[in-house]
C-alpha cells in the first residue's frame, strides 16, 4: 500500500504520483513490486534502499549515497496477546522527499495522522525522522511497562496454582524481552551515528540539524538508553522468576512423590497382615474371633506406621 502525504502549517493532505510536491512523505506498507518501482522512479531512490526493510531479519543501520540516506531502525510491535516482536522500519531521505517502508502497519507511523498534523511537518525531514525515532523509543517503554504489569499478574496466578498456561506466557514474554534487547542495542548504534553526522559536511544537504533537532535526537538517545536499562532489569527479574518457579514445581513434585510413597507403605501393611493370617496353617485366635483380631491388629500397625511417617514429615 502506498500513501503520499504533504503537510503545511495548517493541515496534512494526501497527494498522488501525478500531483507530487516537494517535501512529500511516501508511506509504503507491505508494498508491491510495482509500487516500489514507481517510488524509485519518481524519487530517484535506489531500489535496494526501498527493499531493505522488507526483510524481517534486517538489522538497524545507516547507508549513505550521494543524494540518498537509508536509516533502518527496529520498531516494537504487539502480535496478539502478550506476544511482542521487533520489525525493521526503513526511512529513506532524499533531497526533496522522505520515504518510509515497513512490512506491516504499525503504531509508530499510525501516530502521524491528519488529526495530529500540528505536531509534525513532512517537509522538515530531519525533525520528522527524529520524531519517528522518538515515537519508536517511547513505544518500547510503553510495551515494557505492559510486560512488567503482565509479569506481576502471572506471578500472582502462579503463587496459587502451577498451570502450564501461565508458564508458557512467561516464556513468551521472555522471548519478547530478548527481541527488544537486541533491537534496542542496534538502534542505539544508529542513533549515535546520527549524532556524529551533524558535523559531517557531505550529508548536510540530506540531514540538516538545527538546535531543536539536536535536542530532539538527544532525547531519543536518552529514551533508548532508558529502554535498554529497563529491558535488562526486567530480563533479570524474569530469569529469577523462572528459576524460582522451576524449583517450586520440582519441590511440589517431590512432595507428591513422598505422599504417594507413604500411602503405598500404609496400604501395604493391612495387605501383608491379612496375607499372613489368611494362610492355611494354624494361627493364634484362629477359632475364636480370628477375623476381628486380625482386623484390629492390622489397624493398630497401620495407625502406628502412619503416625511415624507423619512425624517424619512424609505427608
Amino acid at each position: 500500500m502506498l500513501k503520499i502525504y504533504r503537510s503545511n502549517c495548517t493541515q496534512l493532505y494526501e497527494l498522488t504520483l501525478q500531483t507530487l510536491e516537494r517535501g512529500a512523505w511516501f508511506n509504503l506498507i507491505n508494498p508491491t513490486p510495482q509500487e516500489l518501482e514507481q517510488v524509485a522512479v519518481v524519487t530517484g531512490s535506489p531500489l535496494d534502499f526501498l527493499k531493505a526493510a522488507l526483510d524481517e531479519e534486517e538489522r538497524s543501520r545507516i547507508e549513505l549515497e550521494e543524494n540518498h540516506m537509508l536509516v533502518i531502525t527496529n520498531i516494537p510491535v504487539l502480535r496478539g496477546h502478550d506476544s511482542y516482536d521487533a520489525l525493521p522500519l526503513g526511512i529513506v531521505l532524499t533531497t526533496e522527499h522522505m520515504i518510509t517502508v515497513c512490512l506491516e502497519g504499525n503504531e509508530v507511523l499510525a501516530d502521524f495522522k491528519p488529526e495530529n498534523h500540528r505536531t509534525f511537518s513532512t517537509f522538515k525531514k530531519t525533525r520528522f525522522l527524529f520524531q519517528i525515532l522518538y515515537k519508536s523509543a517511547t513505544l518500547y517503554l510503553k510495551y515494557l511497562k505492559q510486560i512488567n504489569r503482565r509479569t506481576d499478574e502471572l506471578e500472582r496466578y502462579l503463587r496459587r496454582s502451577m498451570q502450564n498456561e501461565e508458564i508458557f506466557e512467561l516464556l513468551e514474554l521472555q522471548k519478547g524481552l530478548t527481541y527488544f534487547a537486541a533491537s534496542l542495542r542496534s538502534n542505539g548504534i544508529v542513533l549515535e551515528k546520527l549524532l556524529r553526522l551533524r558535523s559531517t559536511s557531505h550529508v548536510q544537504h540530506l540531514i540538516k540539524m538545527y538546535e531543536e533537532d539536536e535536542d530532539l535526537l538527544e532525547d531519543v538517545i536518552i529514551e533508548n538508553k532508558q529502554a535498554i536499562e529497563m529491558v535488562e532489569m526486567y530480563s533479570r527479574i524474569m530469569n529469577g522468576m523462572m528459576d524460582t518457579f522451576t524449583s517450586i514445581i520440582s519441590n511440589n513434585l517431590n512432595r507428591v512423590m513422598k505422599f504417594l510413597a507413604s500411602m503405598t507403605i500404609i496400604l501395604a501393611i493391612p495387605t501383608m497382615v491379612s496375607s499372613f493370617m489368611g494362610m492355611n496353617v494354624d494361627v493364634p485366635f484362629g477359632q475364636n474371633g480370628g477375623f476381628t483380631t486380625t482386623l484390629l491388629f492390622a489397624a493398630v500397625i497401620t495407625a502406628l506406621s502412619a503416625f511415624g511417617l507423619w512425624r517424619k514429615g512424609m505427608f
